[in-house]
């Protein structure tokens, strides 16, 4: 009998292999998720994240605030009213200031660190809703004015909230969940856009009622970024060593302990204190000295590209005028209807946006982006001269709608992503602040000139210009942008420095494919 047991366990092993191989594994003990990658430590970091995004949503409903508030504005049967000049000043000026608000956030994140830089963006956005609440409705001059200078402070606080939230999760997270709490900034932008959208659709006659209620959000906001910490790398950097560690350890899953006892989470200290010291070791140069570094101007000069081309395909243009491009282009809709599927398209597109870049990567995400739009704005181009393509039914709306999926899958949110990602701790506040402010100038410049250009040359050839740049933007992409997927803060930076091609990480990305589709017999 015991024979034939031993018999069929040998024949088991022979005919069942796979499955001997597979029962053979359950004996051993569960890996342990690393600190930073546990339950306790990744919900405390969303949180975190979630507070410090909350401010972001007046990013959003600064850019959307035109749409929402212009056709009361413009109306000649108001008391006070603006014409075509001071409209575009209106819906422009914002990107005029938004350098200045970049700039300003380069200096805060270093000086005063990232929780604080928070703060003033709150309180400035603030007083600027509170301004543009309550302008004067018996001088047309002064009226003007007061929403200019309302408008033009709530630019700055777009350059402020550009970079602190992104740089924050990215400083308290792990790389396992870098990709998608740096998202929040992107999520928090859509988000605020659909809500005022929204608000726009219910209130089309009283825009300060609109401000109001904005200013209401801003001080829920403000009252959300009072109790986070701040980030443990800021806190090394400014030698504030046992308020880092406490920092570092409530971020991993810990208490908030003035020691290290965990001995991955006290490396990964150690690891960040080295790599500070060495800087401080070195002769310090100012930020512009530090250019001449590969690992710090090759990234500024990706990024602000990167940037160029967001604002030059259209998609900050079709944010702020969504309502009149919406009529332009032919849609039979409400165009406030139609302001608001665009908002609730990017919103939901950008949800899941953590978990597609980290499934397809930075390049891949952005090439896939840059493909649709450029088609998107070919079609709503041909729409109005090609006869074949006006019967096509809806055609318009699915081009819009497309076209801010598709951006927000890759061109919309990449920049913002990345510039939490590519610079070096020692420079990444100022060099965050300049990519910003160039960035948001040639917004402005593509916003104030957008209203000139449709009249000079009609719609038609707006749209045509739009793919074009598309089209650049995907051959750059495709040339230029590293993939920083599943690597370290201190790797991406050690890559720039050593001139790493991508060669070699595609390579091992292959290798790696391999080996999880080698066949158990192999």
């Amino acid at each position: 009998m015991d024979d034939q047991h031993g018999n069929l366990r040998e024949n088991g092993r022979e005919t069942n292999g796979k499955q001997a191989r597979i029962v053979s594994g359950l004996d051993r003990p569960l890996k342990t998720p690393p600190p930073g990658e546990q339950t306790r430590a990744v919900r405390r970091q969303v949180i975190a994240v979630i507070l410090a995004n909350i401010g972001v949503f007046s990013t959003g409903m600064t850019l959307a605030m035109p749409t929402a508030t212009l056709p009361q504005l413009k109306d000649v049967t108001q008391p006070v009213h603006l014409n075509d000049s001071q409209a575009s000043w209106f819906a422009s000026v914002n990107a005029l200031s938004a350098p200045l608000g970049g700039l300003l956030s380069g200096f805060l994140l270093d000086r005063i660190g990232r929780k604080r830089s928070l703060i003033v963006l709150n309180v400035l956005t603030i007083l600027a809703w509170i301004l543009l609440a309550t302008p004067s409705s018996s001088d047309s001059e002064a009226f003007f004015w007061q929403l200019i200078v309302s408008r033009f402070m709530l630019g700055i606080g777009m350059g402020l909230a550009s970079a602190p939230p992104g740089v924050y999760a990215a400083e308290i997270s792990v790389p396992k969940t870098r990709g998608s709490l740096i998202l929040g900034t992107s999520i928090s932008v859509a988000g605020g856009i659909t809500i005022l959208y929204g608000i726009g659709y219910c209130i089309r006659d009283d825009f300060r009622l609109i401000a109001l209620i904005c200013c209401g959000y801003q001080l829920v906001a403000l009252l959300c970024v009072l109790p986070l910490p701040e980030s443990h790398c800021w806190l090394l950097a400014k030698k504030r060593v046992t308020e880092a560690k406490r920092s570092l350890n409530y971020f991993r899953g810990f208490s908030k302990s003035d020691e290290i006892t965990h001995p991955l989470v006290l490396e990964e200290f150690q690891i960040l204190q080295k790599s500070l010291q060495q800087r401080d070791a070195e002769v310090k140069e100012s930020f512009w000295r530090s250019l001449k570094e590969p690992e710090v101007h090759k990234p500024l000069l990706i990024l602000m590209s990167l940037f160029a081309f967001q604002q030059l395909t259209g998609i900050f243009v079709v944010i702020v005028f969504a309502v009149q491009i919406s009529s332009e282009a032919g849609i039979e809709i409400d165009p406030f209807m139609c302001a608001v599927l665009i908002g609730l398209a990017r919103l939901v597109t950008t949800c899941p946006m953590g978990y597609i870049l980290e499934l397809w990567g930075r390049r891949r995400a952005g090439i896939i982006s840059t493909v649709g739009m450029s088609i998107c704005m070919f079609l709503l181009a041909g729409h109005s001269q090609l006869d074949f393509l006006k019967a096509v039914p809806y055609l318009p709306v699915v081009s819009i709608v497309g076209f801010i999926v598709l951006s927000t899958l890759g061109l919309y949110t990449l920049p913002f992503f990345m510039i939490s990602e590519l610079f070096p701790q020692r420079v990444r506040g100022p060099a965050s602040g300049l990519t910003v402010a160039v960035g948001m100038f040639i917004s402005f410049v593509v916003l104030k000139t957008y209203p000139d250009l449709k009249k000079s040359f009609g719609v038609s050839s707006c749209f045509i210009f739009f793919g074009v740049m598309a089209v650049l933007a995907l051959i750059f992409i495709y040339w230029a942008l590293p993939e920083t997927r599943r690597r370290t803060l201190l790797e991406i930076e050690e890559q720039f420095r050593s001139g790493r091609s991508r060669k070699s990480q595609n390579q091992a990305d292959v290798e790696m494919k391999e080996v999880f589709v080698r066949r158990p017999e192999e």
